[in-house]
């Protein structure tokens, strides 16, 4: 029996037959390896809401009391731990067709069931950060009323909250989900962080429309952004057959108690000393020592 359908419209037909042959699908294609799907934008929000709710109780989720917390964080880890794993796994699965190997289901099962745990081991350290960004926040920022007010309004919060998770993610080599756990955030705040950047405590985006930070950024502790920051690659080294080298450190490194006014640039590996200020709108492309001051036609 054929399995062909066909239309009555003859020229959908031959649109249909255009978008089916092989030389365009090859281009295109996605086929894991295995029965996994393709991640699920649904289930990874869901996923982000219940670990918002176990990091920040109360704030998010039902209301929960003393008595029944345990409960509460339980319930959601145990869900978490089910839709995670599943989530994973199709991220493996999915590197595993582009590169075309071909692990069985069973290898990609363990290997997403090591990681979820591994994140979950880490959730009281991500809580401790996420905590101390929370009262950057509120010292930060003279009409904030409270850390949780930051916690529960603040676009910094939100991004920070996806991107330290994701950071553990991308830490244990978890393909594609880091990424779009931090494009949720980017699609959401306007603050674009990619899960590679490595950020210390204490960190504080104000405003953050339009801040950008790189793979290879590195942030000290208690730094602070304004909105339109850009922590951004000056070039992009070529391999001998022209393709861009992959991993290499290109992005700024920013020391402790750094803070950069709105509209700055940063490109390159170059790093900003503590205690420095930089001022808004301007370019950076080489080292600045600790504790300077770099406005506009001074640096």
């Amino acid at each position: 029996m054929s399995t062909s359908i066909t239309t009555s419209i003859p020229e959908i037909d031959s649109v249909v037959d255009r978008l089916c042959d092989s030389q365009s699908l090859q281009k295109v294609w996605c086929q894991t390896p295995s029965t996994a799907s393709m991640p699920q934008l649904s289930q990874l929000t869901e996923i982000m809401q219940r670990l918002r709710a176990i990091i920040f109780p109360g704030y998010f989720g039902a209301s929960v009391s003393v008595r029944s917390v345990r409960y509460h964080l339980a319930a959601n880890l145990d869900s978490v731990y089910r839709l995670l794993r599943d989530q994973i796994q199709c991220g493996f699965a999915f590197a595993e067709a582009i590169d075309q190997k071909k692990a069985n289901d069973m290898v990609l099962r363990e290997r997403a069931e090591a990681c979820t745990f591994a994140l979950m081991e880490q959730l009281p350290e991500i809580r401790d950060l996420l905590a101390l960004d929370a009262q950057a926040g509120y010292e930060g920022d003279p009409a904030a009323t409270s850390p949780g007010e930051t916690i529960f309004c603040y676009p910094s919060m939100y991004t920070m909250f996806h991107h330290r998770i994701a950071h553990v993610l991308y830490s244990l080599k978890v393909p594609l989900i880091p990424r779009i756990i931090s494009e949720m955030a980017h699609a959401h705040t306007g603050i674009d962080i990619h899960p590679g950047a490595t950020i210390g405590p204490s960190f504080f985006i104000d405003h953050g429309t339009g801040v950008v930070i790189g793979e290879t950024s590195i942030v000290g502790s208690n730094c602070r952004l304004y909105q339109g920051v850009t922590l951004g690659a000056l070039s992009f080294p070529k391999n001998a057959d022209g393709s861009l080298t992959k991993g290499i450190a290109r992005h700024p490194v920013l020391g402790n108690h750094v803070t950069v006014y709105a509209g700055a640039t940063i490109l390159g590996r170059v790093t900003i000393g503590d205690n420095s200020v930089i001022g808004g709108n301007v370019w950076v492309t080489t080292d600045v020592p600790p504790g300077a001051r770099i406005i506009q036609g001074k640096q």
